[in-house]
């Protein structure tokens, strides 16, 4: 009976389907469970159930002291960039100055010793005469100026005298940014967020806690898309958004009016631990080493 080669091994000159899945050849994707997906209500920088929370206005949720806290340390740091530009700037000024006085008193002993060059030099005690008595273009004398150059001289032979390439700060950027969007934030940007909690719930703010949208009382999951409104910070889904908030521009709760540029759609995952919104797929791509038949695998990527 025949044998079906492409489940053995064999001498060909390309490799099998059977081979290549063996070796993990190729392009392989797979999709995020849901352990791998950060909860609507969680916190984008703690990823514990918010408190108290605030929404920036591309829909990033976070807990107000979280958000806070790395405000005020992100300003902390801006400060110090700060700090160390004026500091950079300031040393860069003093060699300037430095840098024109060195040339000025080399101009000015060049002009020294072009007009008293023929004139010779005495000492002042002994009359003894110097020297290096004629100062002319081709004296020998060291000047002031290069033996400055040759006491500061680098020599790259040398670990004491080698040179070192000076690192220059760039003006640190003033705006604070949101650690999620990466786009500037303000704290007066960001608004409270309230989400109406289902009636069953004993305990507010418990990790058993869920909550529904105030129109239709669907219970809110990650498979719904939420709209929180700007003006009043009432959370929906998407379909009682654009039925009813679109079309009143008043909020169903509080009887706030609203645009429909103040609505604003939160968004789901978003950090560095886990997947983000539609983007729920991993992928891992390996290919074959040059003639070791060994598998270079390169890292993962949420694509």
């Amino acid at each position: 009976m025949p044998q079906r080669h492409s489940k053995n091994n064999n001498d060909l000159a390309f490799f099998t389907y059977d081979e290549k899945k063996k070796l993990g050849y190729g392009t392989q994707k797979e999709r995020l469970g849901k352990d791998s997906l950060k909860p609507f209500d969680a916190c984008c920088l703690c990823l514990k159930p918010f408190i108290d929370p605030l929404c920036c206005q591309k829909g990033h949720v976070f807990c107000k002291e979280c958000i806070l806290g790395c405000l005020l340390a992100q300003k902390k740091d801006i400060k110090r960039k700060l700090a160390i530009h004026a500091a950079q700037q300031k040393q860069e000024k003093e060699e300037e100055e430095e840098k024109l006085m060195l040339q000025k008193a080399q101009e000015l002993d060049a002009f020294d010793q072009q007009n008293h060059g023929a004139v010779p030099q005495y000492n002042d005690r002994s009359h003894v005469r110097d020297k290096h008595s004629f100062q002319g273009a081709n004296s020998v004398k060291v000047t002031s100026y290069e033996e400055e150059a040759l006491r500061t001289m680098k020599a790259f032979w040398l670990p004491s005298a080698t040179p070192e390439a000076a690192v220059k700060v760039e003006a640190p950027s003033t705006d604070t940014i949101c650690p999620e969007g990466k786009e500037k934030l303000r704290l007066k940007s960001l608004f409270p967020v309230y989400f109406t909690e289902e009636s069953d719930d004993r305990k507010s703010g418990s990790l058993n806690s869920s909550y529904m949208c105030p129109s239709c009382k669907v219970t809110l999951t990650n498979t719904l898309t939420l709209v929180a409104v700007s003006t009043c910070g009432h959370v929906y889904c998407k379909k009682c958004s654009d039925r009813f908030l679109v079309a009143d521009k008043v909020c169903l709760v509080c009887d706030k009016g609203c645009k429909e540029k103040g609505l604003v759609c939160l968004e789901k995952g978003g950090t560095g631990f886990s997947g983000h919104g539609n983007h729920l797929e991993a992928t891992d791509f390996k290919h074959l080493g040059s003639g070791s038949g060994l598998g270079l695998v390169r890292p993962a990527a949420t694509t």
